[in-house]
């Protein structure tokens, strides 16, 4: 007996189910995906951010807590793989750190003279966030004064483009020219942004081929784009996969403010109990009726004023209908469809913590913090690492750094670990406790902790050192007054039971609020169509 063929082995391949049947998405290669679509992806991203202020503020969320202040170098050369001693592993970051302050810190790092190199790292992740790209040539511009000579251009990612517009094709595909594996070997760049109204110059049309290295390894420009799928050449934009769930929202809203405009214009309505041909008879013509009705529409409303009244008419009050009793329970759950698109808690990216307990909001957070420091990692690795590298060629070459044999051991000199922003705390009390504990049990270092503030441990140990002898010479006591109730004492463990029992009711709330929004979450999906 032969066994009945199957229309489909799995659900998710069936051309016959009600619900999937028109679904047919087409298979294509990334940049074949990709690269036809990106402009028009890019224009819609950077649309967003400028008008709409949840796309804004997400935006500035990440840059906030991945870049903030800046990223800043705690060299860390790898002093094994070199064959140094530890001390002086140490003394070496430390005065590369104290050179790399002297060049970064100021405007000489940018050929505009207007940035830091804080502002460029916020200025790239605007850039990826918003075109999926940054891209930045690194320049040899001496001026007196100035102990470094190299200078970072930012460019707009747009300017990366074939030649003459050429169609893309092996080896050549958004601008970018690739070997055999995929290596970058040469970037295509416009000399003006290819939609620039301001420039007249004759070189307005005209393409520069740069190569991606000098024959002895040198950077030629640094081009950052996160990489999601084997073979892609070019990033995409972070709103991509919200873009149709902000339009949407954004078109709802917009209807619900019109509506609710014109219905708070209109707050008493006339009624009359005469027929139409009635009031035909008695407003035609010179009639006193008509001449009281003309004079009756001209008046403003005033306060105390009173409303002439036509015989048999009554007034009535309009019910405001607007915004309807859903909308903002519709919006929140496309809010959450959003923030989930960008990684960021609904929570984080509106800055509403008001239905939030404790322990809700230090798991959001957490899982914010993750998704932050993946982020900072990738920035660090693909800008950070590869401006430091060419200024510590500098810096090398000027004999203000010593790192015998650096070409051949490039990754080993230039290793560094870079502190951006701290985490932050919900509650000081709680989490400078836990990690007090962490480093009485010998789970953690001076170094983590302190990173995880956004602080250099060395900074801080030194610091305190010079208060400390500060204090010791003026004769002062340098220990914190104690407070009434040692740790652990019984006015703790009320305060704790108390902490527990609100966050127990805060639980059972929050619990039965998002049983409501899941379900609401269902709807909202129907409606966007949740799998076109």
């Amino acid at each position: 007996m032969r066994p009945r063929t199957a229309a489909s082995a799995y659900t998710a391949a069936s051309h016959t189910n009600p619900d999937l049947k028109s679904w047919q998405p087409a298979i294509a290669s990334a940049d074949a995906e990709l690269l036809p679509e990106l402009g028009t992806i890019v224009a819609r991203s950077r649309d967003l951010v400028r008008n709409s202020g949840i796309a804004a503020g997400a935006e500035q969320t990440i840059v906030d807590n991945v870049v903030g202040t800046g990223l800043r170098l705690n060299a860390a050369p790898d002093w094994r793989a070199l064959g140094i001693d530890r001390d002086a592993a140490e003394a070496w970051a430390n005065n590369v750190e104290a050179y790399w302050r002297m060049w970064a810190d100021t405007t000489a790092c940018d050929t505009t003279g207007r940035m830091t190199f804080a502002d460029q790292t916020a200025l790239v992740a605007r850039s990826v966030f918003q075109s999926g790209a940054a891209l930045a040539l690194p320049l040899w511009l001496p001026e007196p004064g100035e102990p470094y000579a190299l200078r970072l251009q930012i460019l707009d990612p747009d300017r990366l483009c074939n030649p003459n517009h050429a169609p893309d094709r092996d080896g050549l595909r958004g601008g970018i020219e690739a070997d055999r594996y995929g290596r970058p070997q040469a970037y295509w760049l416009r000399s003006t942004h290819p939609f620039e109204g301001f420039s007249l110059r004759s070189a307005a049309g005209e393409w520069r081929r740069i190569p991606a290295r000098t024959e002895w390894g040198r950077a030629r420009i640094i081009y950052c784009a996160p990489i999601t799928r084997p073979g892609q050449t070019r990033g995409v934009p972070a709103l991509a996969a919200v873009m149709r769930q902000f339009k949407v929202l954004g078109d709802y809203q917009s209807a619900e403010l019109k509506a609710a405009v014109v219905n708070a214009m209109v707050a008493l309505v006339a009624e009359t109990p005469m027929d139409s041909e009635a009031l035909a008879t008695l407003f035609s013509g010179d009639s006193e009726f008509a001449s009281l009705l003309a004079a009756r529409g001209e008046v403003k409303p005033k306060e105390g004023m009173i409303i002439p009244l036509l015989p048999g008419e009554r007034l009535n009050a309009v019910a405001p209908a607007r915004p309807a009793a859903a909308f903002p329970a519709f919006t929140m759950a496309v809010m959450r469809h959003i923030a989930a698109g960008l990684n960021i808690p609904y929570e984080l990216l509106l800055k509403d913590f008001s239905q939030t307990n404790y322990s809700s909001a230090r798991a959001a957070l957490l899982e914010a913090w993750r998704y932050f420091k993946s982020r900072r990692a990738w920035l660090a690795a693909h800008w950070a690492r590869p401006v430091y590298e060419l200024w510590l060629e500098e810096a090398i070459s000027k004999g203000h750094v010593d790192a015998p044999n650096f070409y051949a051991r490039r990754a080993a000199w230039s290793r560094a670990r870079w502190i951006g922003p701290g985490r932050g705390w919900i509650d000081p009390v709680k989490e400078a406790n836990a990690s007090e504990t962490r480093l009485r049990i010998g789970i953690t270092t001076l170094e983590d902790e302190c990173a995880e503030q956004g602080a250099d441990w060395e900074e801080v140990a030194e610091q305190r050192a010079r208060e400390k002898a500060k204090l010791d010479e003026l004769g002062l006591d340098q220990a914190t007054a104690a407070p009434d109730a040692a740790p652990g004492s019984a006015a703790d463990d009320e305060d704790q039971g108390e902490d527990d029992a609100d966050d127990a009711r805060d639980d059972d709330s929050e619990d039965q609020r998002q049983r409501a929004e899941r379900a609401l979450d269902s709807r909202v999906l129907d409606l966007l169509g949740g799998h076109s």
